[in-house]
């Protein structure tokens, strides 16, 4: 149900976000000990404000309400993926390029499933990311197929 939910909910979002000039970055339909969370994460390249998350959440609100495709009580939250923003689309992973990524994926690579690093390039089979071992750097290909999950990364740099 969880899937069918989020993906009727983007359906009914994009045209909204379009409108706005906004980008969908992910829908979650979750339960939270005994209250459900319907989240919708927007998003555009000068990043969103309370004022844009609020007409969001009001305009989808009202289509939602139309549509009915939730049947019990539910909280919707709009708001923006933050900085750690989960990178869902090949055109996520492309703009993030240059920037440090958190990555895991299904099945090791070189005895690891989890890298931060520099996300250096990628092509739209593999990404290229520059992580750091002890004090060296290091280059690791990981295919596209093999990534359970993805994010930007927040590095402090002191």
């Amino acid at each position: 149900m969880s899937k069918k939910v989020t993906d009727t909910v983007s359906e009914l979002a994009v045209p909204i976000l379009e409108e706005l000039d906004l980008e969908l970055v992910d829908v979650e339909y979750v339960k939270e000990g005994k209250n459900w969370f319907l989240r919708v994460y927007i998003d555009s390249e000068g990043g969103v404000d309370i004022e844009e998350c609020g007409l969001v959440s009001e305009r989808l609100g009202e289509k939602l309400d139309e549509v009915d495709p939730i049947t019990h009580n539910y909280f919707l939250e709009v708001s923006s993926p933050g900085a750690e923003r989960p990178l869902k689309k090949t055109a996520d992973f492309h703009k993030a390029a240059g920037k440090n990524v958190h990555i895991k994926t299904y099945e090791p690579i070189d005895g690891e499933k989890v890298f931060e690093g520099i996300l250096q390039s990628f092509d739209g089979h593999s990404l290229t990311v520059l992580i750091t071992v002890k004090t060296r750097k290091k280059e690791v290909v990981i295919p596209f197929d093999k990534v359970a999950s993805a994010r930007l990364a927040v590095s402090f740099n002191f």
